[in-house]
């Protein structure tokens, strides 16, 4: 069980990381200019998108360590 709860953070984290990369290039790349039909820039809706994403991949990380840590204390 722990070697799965392990990989399942490795597998989060590194979400985590390609989440935060993604929203990182999107603001490098902010173009005002480039305006979706609501007037607000198209990068700054990935940029949106990809924070989200990274906090949702946060959230699940730190739960699997919290079920690491839980089921390495019932032993």
């Amino acid at each position: 069980m722990g070697a799965i709860l392990v990989i399942g953070i490795i597998v989060a984290a590194c979400l985590v990381v390609v989440a935060l990369v993604r929203g990182l290039s999107s603001f490098a790349n902010m173009r005002p200019d480039d305006l979706d039909e609501n007037g607000t820039p198209r990068s700054a809706n990935m940029q949106n998108k990809m924070m989200f994403a990274r906090v949702k991949w946060q959230a699940i990380a730190i739960v699997l360590v919290a079920l690491l840590l839980i089921f390495s204390q019932a032993r």
